[in-house]
């Protein structure tokens, strides 16, 4: 039995790009439907249910995708139009819920423990799910448990757009006869590591002992061990748009060298979008600073679709240091805030780049984290 008085919440958007073209296109509902770069060399970023029964799947080449099923509707994404309604749903449950924490665009975990003193926990899910469905139109999906894990499990035991609650004194018995693809990290590699050592199930996961998993997977086994017997006690983090990285310089002359100034903002950029990457994160909402050799010190900022991706951050700073700095004096110091993160990853851009592109990313990354971010930049700065 699992002990725990604590009420978490998953709440998952379902198949949210293609639910948010069929809201624009209501034309698409019950069609297959495939997002990503529209050329052979793009990648697919996501695909309907109904696409899915043909073998697709996220991350595949869009010419496999095409030949697969090849009645598919390709559409060409729009992160802007994504963005938009990622906000919207995390205004709508930031306006009722306590803690809450947004776990990437489409996905929130909230904290409601203690709420049933009040009024019942499930009838309160129910009712926040009523009111995004409500007030957005997208499908979404809920699992209610005692911590992220098994919430996050039930929650795809729910979809398409349902609901389940799984209390503690069942959740062993919810979890065992499912497969060890359902939790939560278990990616291709630890999945066919668990496979060759006979393991398919949940419930046999759990019975290895846990130095044997510890032996075989170090301390990713211990925490897989733990999931497996519905085990978590990672908190729900409390979400905030404050949340940034930054960098600025400081020069030793004061300057008015613009070609100088947007190379130093280039590299500020590579390195910032380089460290969202590495925690795995998106922002959007990009902000320059400069401070004139008088110290007035000016700032300006500008929404975004949601990327961690050099190539479109880069013209927004440029951009932006263009309309903030037009009193054509000596500046002192210029900086970049990178802000309201959520996390994700780069590949939710697929849709707007080849499959190169992407490639290219993860080239120059795996050299930034061996021998420093700085071991490969643009040749070209200032164009």
């Amino acid at each position: 039995m699992i002990l725990s008085n604590r009420n978490i919440v998953h709440l998952d958007l379902d198949t949210f790009f293609v639910s948010v073209e069929r809201l624009v296109n209501p034309s698409l509902a019950g069609r297959p439907v495939i997002i990503g770069g529209m050329s052979d060399r793009g990648v697919v970023a996501t695909c309907s249910y109904e696409a899915r029964k043909f073998g697709v799947s996220s991350a595949m080449p869009m010419k496999m995708a095409r030949m697969l099923c090849r009645d598919a509707i390709f559409i060409r994404g729009d992160m802007e139009l994504y963005s938009r309604y990622s906000h919207l749903v995390t205004e709508i449950i930031a306006e009722r819920a306590p803690v809450f924490e947004k776990a990437s665009v489409d996905e929130h975990y909230l904290d409601v423990t203690g709420m049933d003193r009040f009024f019942g926990v499930q009838k309160w899910c129910h009712e926040l799910r009523q009111a995004i469905i409500q007030n957005t139109g997208l499908p979404i999906s809920l699992g209610l448990s005692v911590n992220k894990t098994v919430s996050k499990i039930a929650t795809g035991e729910a979809k398409p757009n349902g609901e389940l609650q799984v209390p503690g004194d069942i959740v062993q018995p919810f979890l065992f006869p499912l497969s060890i693809r359902k939790i939560p990290g278990i990616g291709d590699k630890t999945y066919h590591l668990l496979r060759s050592m006979g393991v398919s199930t949940i419930g046999t996961l759990s019975h290895i002992p846990q130095e044997m998993m510890e032996r075989v997977m170090g301390k990713n086994g211990i925490i897989l061990w733990e999931r497996a017997n519905g085990i978590d006690t990672t908190p729900v983090q409390p979400y905030t748009e404050s949340k940034s990285v930054s960098t600025e310089t400081t020069f030793e002359q004061d300057t008015t060298d613009i070609i100088r100034m947007k190379e130093i903002l280039v590299r500020m950029v590579e390195k910032l979008a380089f460290s969202l990457r590495e925690q795995q994160k998106l922002t959007s909402c990009v902000t320059v600073r400069i401070r004139y050799s008088n110290f007035d010190t000016h700032t300006i900022q500008q929404q975004l679709p949601y990327t961690a991706f050099d190539h479109i951050l880069i013209p927004v700073v440029k951009n932006l240091f263009d309309k903030v700095y037009q009193r054509r004096m000596l500046i002192r110091l210029i900086g970049v805030r990178f802000s309201k993160l959520v996390p994700g990853n780069q590949q939710i851009n697929m849709f707007e780049n080849s499959e190169e592109m992407i490639n290219l990313y993860q080239a120059m990354d795996r050299m930034k984290h061996k021998y420093g971010d700085k071991v490969v930049g643009r040749a070209v700065a200032s164009s």
